[in-house]
């Protein structure tokens, strides 16, 4: 398949999970085993390899344009594949083009800052691609499905309040257009797993020793909460999906088609800002000529 027939295909996979108006989403809409039509299981491992390279091949004109910045942020239900989309999509980007940021319980000091604080301490700079696995959407998801989180935040009582949701999705979208506004670009993606296919795979990690670092009984804990969670997650996109920072509902009941999706849309994205390397003005030319000289 030729180069720009192969990116096409990518985009087209990707753009149907697309959400950049959130007001009348619903997740019952949206169906986690979906496995689309376009590319089959078998497939998938060649697909997926080309997806790599020309992603590659983008990554390579970001970083040497050293413009623009690509933040992806990863969220999802526990075992819904978010490391293995970073360690398979990711895995033919130069390291030096590419950061990857998991956010765990934040810190004393972290908790002594505004929520976003933490975040954008973690920004990729330009030419790079950043990856959140986990992010300050947290803040609307875990801090709202257990609002005692709050207390540990210091918020002030006052501002404790019903709207306080509100006023907190109005902050992500405004910072979300602050980066966009940057040349920083927003892509963020749910990986929308089942859970009968969560069961699954916490099933899987206690069956298979090599996997039992895996589980917590803090993700069967969190199990209990996954109406909660859903709402959340319903709320937030609903909230939060923009033009500039749209979210992508990726089915992530099949590993192998969820890294497509995502691989396909940070690809869309790269090659809409029509990259190419920097061309060398006279003086550069020179000073290259003058180097081939000297090491003849």
């Amino acid at each position: 398949m030729k180069a720009h027939k192969f990116i096409k295909q990518a985009a087209h996979l990707s753009d149907r999970y697309c959400v950049s108006k959130g007001k009348h989403f619903r997740l019952k809409h949206w169906d986690p085993a979906d496995g689309g039509n376009a590319v089959t299981k078998d497939d998938a491992d060649e697909l997926l390899a080309r997806e790599r390279e020309v992603l590659a091949q983008l990554q390579s004109k970001l970083y040497a344009q050293n413009q623009w910045a690509l933040l992806v942020i990863l969220q999802g239900m526990d075992a819904a594949g978010k490391d293995g989309v970073v360690s398979h999509v990711m895995s033919g980007v130069n390291p030096e083009g590419c950061d990857v940021y998991s956010f765990k319980q934040p810190s004393t000091e972290e908790l002594d800052h505004d929520y976003l604080w933490r975040a954008h301490q973690r920004i990729p700079a330009r030419g790079k691609i950043g990856i959140f696995n986990r992010s300050y959407y947290e803040e609307v998801l875990v801090v709202r499905v257990h609002p005692k989180l709050l207390e540990a935040e210091h918020q002030p009582g006052a501002l404790v309040t019903g709207s306080i949701w509100q006023a907190r999705y109005e902050d992500i979208n405004a910072f979300e257009r602050y980066l966009d506004h940057n040349g920083i670009l927003v892509r963020k993606f749910f990986l929308h797993l089942s859970k009968g296919e969560q069961k699954k795979r916490f099933l899987a990690r206690l069956d298979d020793p090599s996997k039992n670092w895996k589980f917590s009984m803090d993700d069967v804990k969190e199990r209990g909460f996954w109406k909660d969670y859903q709402h959340a997650y319903e709320d937030l996109i609903r909230a939060t999906a923009t033009k500039h920072a749209p979210w992508y509902i990726v089915p992530a009941d099949n590993k192998w088609y969820a890294r497509l999706v995502v691989a396909g849309a940070i690809i869309e994205t790269l090659r809409q800002l029509k990259m190419d390397y920097p061309v060398m003005d006279k003086a550069k030319r020179r000073e290259l000529e003058l180097a081939r000289k000297s090491l003849a």
